[in-house]
């Protein structure tokens, strides 16, 4: 099966049940409105307490506030604690909600494909894209509850991953940055520290990739998480291309789409400075945040769609007749 069909079935069936779009959106807006809650007391802390100004302390995104609360905060022990007491609480709460979301979702994403015919090949009508609607609230929610223990026990270990990750990464820059100050190696150092701060970023992204994977294979499969990484494993190694050929398409939609929202939101700060239609800025920030939202959520779901119908013809090659492709096996779809 080529990668343009595959990639074609996952946004179809991400369009079909396009209500988990619409709650992974909501799910995840309502963890970054928790996240601000305590760095927004934070940083009027900061502002009150310590003298700061208000105005700077609000500025930049919610990572730039939170070091920069944390930078000011460093100065008084137990409110430094208490604030990383508290953030730590609501990240925890929040990827909870989120671990809760993503078994609903896999849920209806596993029966969709099952149920949906070829609808990469068949001609794209009403009618096929209804056999792919699976969305029913009763049966995202069966997904939640059923999921659930899987999904926390496999997002603590994603959390510890994301730790310690950062954890070698900062302590590689703080060691590094003496090192270079200590034998004037500063220039060369900058080079190294960029290259490091891209390989942090590559590195979480293929984390993030078996992550969502081991999801797909719990759910599909009804494992355990250790036979869900011996056969996410299987599945990579045989696999190798069409998950790579996905998750390169997919990663360019992310950095296409990304582009395009800074452009608009660019676009629309320029209107600011105009008397009287700046007041129709805000609205428009709003449009737009939701928009960039769903449309990151639907590219999501549509990767999702494409990796696990590849795992579904892989499974069904294996089942069938052993090692094989999976165009000999499926051929109704190849």
């Amino acid at each position: 099966m080529d990668l343009k069909r595959l990639l074609k079935r996952g946004a179809l069936l991400a369009a079909a049940n396009w209500q988990t779009v619409a709650i992974q959106f909501v799910g995840q807006t309502t963890f970054q409105v928790l996240l601000a809650v305590p760095i927004t007391g934070a940083a009027l802390m900061v502002a009150v307490l310590l003298g700061g100004d208000v105005a700077q302390a609000f500025q930049g995104t919610l990572r730039e506030m939170f070091t920069g609360v944390a930078n000011a905060l460093t100065a008084e022990p137990v409110a430094f604690v208490a604030f990383i007491a508290a953030f730590g609480l609501v990240l925890f709460g929040g990827s909870v909600l989120m671990f809760m979301v993503k078994g609903g979702t896999m849920a209806v994403f596993i029966d969709a494909n099952e149920h949906a015919g070829p609808i990469e090949t068949d001609p794209l009508t009403y009618e096929s894209l209804k056999s792919a609607a699976r969305f029913t609230m009763p049966a995202f929610m069966d997904g939640c509850v059923r999921h659930f223990r899987s999904y926390l026990t496999l997002g603590v270990l994603l959390m510890l991953v994301y730790g310690l990750s950062g954890a070698g990464y900062l302590a590689f820059v703080v060691y590094g940055y003496r090192l270079a100050e200590e034998h004037d190696l500063m220039i060369s150092w900058t080079f190294v520290a960029a290259l490091s701060a891209v390989g942090l970023v590559l590195w979480i992204t293929v984390v993030n990739l078996v992550y969502l994977l081991l999801q797909m294979v719990i759910a599909a499969e009804r494992v355990t998480l250790s036979d869900a990484a011996r056969l996410v494993g299987r599945f990579a190694r045989a696999q190798t291309r069409g998950l790579g050929g996905i998750f390169i398409v997919v990663l360019g939609m992310v950095v296409g789409a990304t582009l395009a929202s800074a452009l608009a939101w660019s676009g629309v700060g320029l209107i600011a400075f105009v008397p009287l239609v700046g007041l129709a800025v805000f609205p428009l920030q709003i449009a737009a945040l939701v928009i960039r939202g769903l449309v990151f959520e639907y590219i999501g779901l549509t990767a999702l769609g494409a990796y696990l119908t590849l795992y579904r013809r892989h499974a069904l090659a294996q089942t069938a007749d052993g090692p094989r492709s999976i165009e000999s096996a499926i051929p109704s779809i190849s």
